[in-house]
């Protein structure tokens, strides 16, 4: 894995605004906010995507996003947020490490935009494709 700015942020070679710490984990404001509040959250282990961490980190991870989702609306008075996570440059993966945006939405002007084109899912797509995914577990 390439070093990314994660990693020079996490080793202190770089400065970041922290708002949490422990063994595996680490959470600081995003210097290009979408909105009041927007903090990133990264594992230490190094993954480019989700799919590549491993189950400790993942699970530290998921351990402390409700914590720090509660610290982002206890600090910034907002109750609604988006918690976003971009697998690949081709889902917008700006940096090649694993992280997780909290993105307060006070208003609808700020934080995160999203368009959904929601499709249709037929009977038979969704048997076959859940017996995939069931069997690649």
């Amino acid at each position: 894995m390439a070093e990314t700015i994660f990693k020079k942020i996490i080793d202190g070679r770089i400065p970041c605004h922290r708002v949490y710490e422990d063994e595996q984990v680490l959470a600081f404001l995003d210097i290009q906010p979408l909105s009041r509040g927007h903090t990133l959250v990264i594992p230490k282990e190094p993954a480019v995507t989700l799919d590549e961490l491993s189950d400790d980190a993942a699970a530290a991870l998921g351990r402390v996003l409700p914590r720090l989702c509660r610290a982002v609306i206890k600090a910034t008075g907002t109750r609604d947020y988006n918690v976003l996570q971009n697998n690949g440059a081709g889902a917008h993966q700006a940096v090649a490490h694993v992280h997780f945006h909290i993105i307060p939405k006070s208003s609808p002007a700020e934080g995160l935009g999203v368009g959904w084109p929601a499709g249709e899912l037929s009977k038979e797509t969704g048997e076959e494709l859940s017996a995939r995914i069931r069997a690649a577990l």
